[in-house]
This record gives structure tokens, C-alpha cells and sequence, in this order.
């Protein structure tokens, strides 16, 4: 900490006149708010820039860079491994206020937007050309597209439509220096130069501020179908998520929740048949109606033939809402009841969700903790949420955590499918990566930020 420069009243006064007094924000509530995500990390901020426009960001950026204190940017604050936290302290740069819709272009089939938009809000705002923005996020109603860029989030969508990554095209960053540049293109095509944006893309703030990002966008589907399918035992319900899609079958989203997530959403289920499942499984499908409806029943018969007990058809607008509103509500049932709470994120191949699924209980007893799982079984994401009566038995689960991870390693999967690195998992990076990748993307960071101002202490120790 002590490489940065404190913020000195001069320096104070050049950032406010630089970015505009408006722009300042110093009220100690406020900056509480700023320093916390949606993980329980918390690092105050010594302030908060409240950014309108790349030009601030580029002012900004040059101060720090030439007193040499840290800039940490944000978005609305939703992360879930710490990535937007201002572990030392300097300034946090808040993108929030940047949230405007620059274009929709429909003949282009691309949209033009400010970091800060809501992610719900550009569905909406599409929706109404009749064109779709597939990446959804658990918390799409609240959380921003730059934040989605920053982490590649995903979402339910990703089995059919993939993820964050690729819906965006091109897009305007400022680097640590305070230069804009320009990376990516507005068409379906373009191989000119280093994939600076997908490198960008994915970095979680530290290589450069996106500021503008142009988005693919798709004709909306004509149909959504969707079906609830409740099983016995939860490897049944994982063994049904392979054969659904090694048979051909391509649903939207496949999404599953374990019988300690449907005990605690049982009094929000519509369904009596919850009661005694032990695994339930969101199947959706989009399309043409006919079309939908033929795939719909064929993934129906596979699930009896996996030995789901009820298959449970919700083609209407209300029952659809319903179960999403109930499946985005599983993680924040888990943290109002217990006060230690630390999200998995974790990927296996498809062939593989049965065995992972499966070995959680033995982790339970091994290590003193309660698994709760869920998530998104069509892309073998499946969010692990590990929690704990009390607060001091954290190193306890932190090593169950480890102990998770390693076999997830050994399944040839990953630590991280959509939350990032950011603080919360950079522990366990070396698990996954080698040394001498970790060098070179250290060097890369060497090259983007050689100063090191931005956002760090992130990904890397």
C-alpha cells in the first residue's frame, strides 16, 4: 500500500477540477457503499468519481497515473469474488451515471451503449424492435452491462446463445494512461490487428475503463416455451441434462436446483409436486411455437426416462415469470440465513455434472459445512454456495472450498465460469493456472498499466 500516494488536499483539488465538482463524491455514507460489493469484502475508498464521460475517466486516469494513486472502477456493484472493491484505498471510479442508450440500430442488428445501462433495461428497450440481447445474469435487473463485460458474465442463455463475450462486437476503453483506443468492429466480421477486445474483455477493470460498448443483437424468438421436470435424486435430474443434449436437443436454458434449495423456495413453488423432490429442473425452449412444442415433449419423455416423477408444462407468460422470479431468488434466500456465505463458481464438462453433483454431501461432512447447488446444468456451470453457522469456522471451509476445487480441476473443469477472479478466488489461481502463464499475463498487465494504478489487487497476488 505504501507504493500509492495518499490523497493529499492538492491532489483533491486537482481531481475535482479536473472531472468537475459534481463528479466528486466524499459523503462517508456514500463511501461506504462504494467500497463493498456483493461479496462481504470491504475497502473504503478515500473518494468516489462519479463519471459522465470518457473524458473525465481520461482525466482521471491521467492524475493517478502522474501522482500515482489507485482508481478502481465499478459498475452497480454486483460482483461476487470482490473484483470492483478498492482494496487500497484511492479513488473509486463510479461508471453508474454512464448509462445511456446511445442507438439501436435495427437494419444493423446492433446496439450502441454507455457501460452503465441496466442489462434488464437494454432487453427491454430491444424487445420493442423486435430484437433480442441474449445474456441474462441472475441479477440482470440490477447489474450493468460494462460489469457484465468486465467479468464475461453469463446466464441461464448460455447453452443456446453463450455468453457476454459474444454479443460484443466492438468497443471504447480508456487505458491506464488516460488514452482512449478503440478496439473491435460494428460488423459480424473483422480480423484486423490482435484481438485487443476479447483481451479486454474478461480483464475485470484491470487492463483499461470500458466506455462504450456495440453490441450484436438477434431477431427476437417468436416463442418461449418452458417446463419444470421435479426428480427423486439429483444425479437423475443431472443424468436427464446429458441425455436432453447428446440426443440433439438445444433447449435456451437448462437450469437446475438442488432439494436444499427447494426446501428453502418451497413456500414461493406453485407446485405441489415440490414436496418430495429431491431436484428440480427449469427447461426452456425458444422459436417457432410448432417447432418448440415437438422439442418441448420429446425433453419431457426423456426426463420420465431418467425418472422424474412430474413433468410440469408453463407456456404462459405469468407461469414463466414465476419460476424465474423463484429460481433468482435461491442465492438470497441462502444469505439471510446463515451469516457465513461464500459463492462457487465452478465448470465441468456436461459428461461430468452427475459426479460433481454428487460427491457435494461428502464434502459437507468432510469439512462441517452445508452445500447448497444450483445453476445453470446446461453449460455444466453450477454455482456452489457453501455455508456455515458461524463466522469462525471460515479456514475450516475455506479448505473444503479448495478441496472442491481440486476436483473440479481433476474433472478437467474450471474455478470460475462468469464471477471472475477479482479477490475472492485469486488465491486459488495458481491451482488452475501455471506459473508461466501466470508470468505472461502479469507482463500483460505490465504493459497496459505499468504503474499499476488500476484496479489492483485484482486477479493476480
Amino acid at each position: 500500500m505504501s507504493a500509492y500516494a495518499p490523497i493529499t488536499p492538492q491532489i483533491l483539488s486537482e481531481i475535482t477540477e479536473a472531472v468537475g465538482p459534481g463528479a466528486v463524491v466524499r459523503d462517508p455514507e456514500k463511501l461506504i457503499e462504494f467500497g463493498t460489493d456483493a461479496t462481504d469484502e470491504e475497502h473504503m475508498p478515500d473518494l468516489a468519481v462519479e463519471a459522465t464521460s470518457a473524458t473525465q475517466v481520461q482525466a482521471l486516469l491521467r492524475l493517478a497515473n502522474r501522482h500515482r494513486f489507485p482508481v478502481t472502477p465499478r459498475g452497480l456493484g454486483t460482483g461476487l469474488a470482490g473484483g470492483s472493491v478498492p482494496l487500497f484505498g484511492g479513488v473509486l471510479l463510479s461508471l453508474a451515471k454512464m448509462n445511456r442508450i446511445l442507438a439501436i440500430e435495427r437494419d444493423n442488428l446492433i446496439a450502441v451503449v454507455e457501460p452503465g445501462v441496466v442489462t434488464l433495461d437494454l432487453q427491454n428497450a430491444v424487445k420493442e424492435e423486435g430484437l433480442f440481447y441474449p445474456p441474462d445474469p441472475a441479477s440482470l435487473d440490477t447489474c450493468s452491462i460494462g460489469g457484465n463485460a468486465a467479468t464475461n458474465a453469463g446466464g441461464p442463455a448460455c447453452v443456446k446463445y453463450g455468453t457476454t463475450r459474444d454479443y460484443i462486437l466492438g468497443l471504447e476503453a480508456v487505458l491506464p494512461s488516460g488514452e482512449i483506443i478503440e478496439a473491435g468492429v460494428r460488423t459480424r466480421k473483422g480480423v484486423v490487428g490482435y484481438d485487443l477486445r476479447h483481451l479486454l474483455l474478461g480483464s475485470e477493470g484491470t487492463l483499461g475503463v470500458i466506455t462504450k460498448l456495440i453490441l450484436k443483437l438477434i431477431p427476437l424468438p417468436q416463442a418461449v416455451t418452458t417446463m419444470v421436470a421435479f426428480f427423486p435424486r439429483l444425479t437423475s435430474a443431472m443424468e436427464t441434462v446429458t441425455a436432453t443434449l447428446t440426443r440433439g436437443h438445444v433447449p435456451c436454458a437448462i437450469e437446475f436446483l438442488d432439494d436444499r434449495c427447494l426446501e428453502i423456495t418451497r413456500d414461493l413453488l406453485p407446485f405441489e409436486e415440490a414436496r418430495a423432490a429431491k431436484a428440480m429442473l427449469i427447461i426452456e425452449t425458444d422459436g417457432v411455437q410448432e417447432i418448440i412444442e415437438r422439442q418441448m415433449e420429446a425433453i419431457g419423455e426423456i426426463c420420465m426416462e431418467q425418472g422424474a416423477t412430474d413433468v410440469i408444462m408453463a407456456p404462459d407468460s405469468v407461469k414463466r415469470d414465476r419460476i424465474w422470479e423463484i429460481r433468482r431468488a435461491v442465492s438470497l434466500r441462502i444469505e439471510e440465513r446463515f451469516p457465513l456465505f461464500l459463492h462457487e463458481d465452478v465448470v465441468v464438462p456436461i459428461g461430468k455434472i452427475a459426479e460433481l453433483v454428487g460427491g457435494l454431501r461428502g464434502l459437507e461432512g468432510a469439512y462441517g459445512m452445508n452445500v447448497y447447488s444450483y445453476g445453470h446444468a446446461g453449460d455444466g456451470n453450477i454455482h456452489v454456495n457453501i455455508t456455515a453457522d458461524d463466522r469462525d469456522s471460515r479456514d475450516r471451509i475455506e479448505e473444503g472450498i479448495r478441496d472442491l476445487l481440486r476436483r473440479v480441476l481433476s474433472m478437467g473443469g474450471t474455478i470460475s465460469g462468469e464471477h471472475g477472479i477479482g479477490i475472492t478466488k485469486r488465491p486459488f489461481l495458481p491451482m488452475e493456472l501455471t506459473a508461466e502463464s501466470i508470468r505472461i499475463q502479469k507482463q500483460i498487465k505490465e504493459i497496459f498499466d505499468p504503474n499499476q494504478i488500476l484496479n489492483p489487487g485484482k486477479i493476480f497476488e
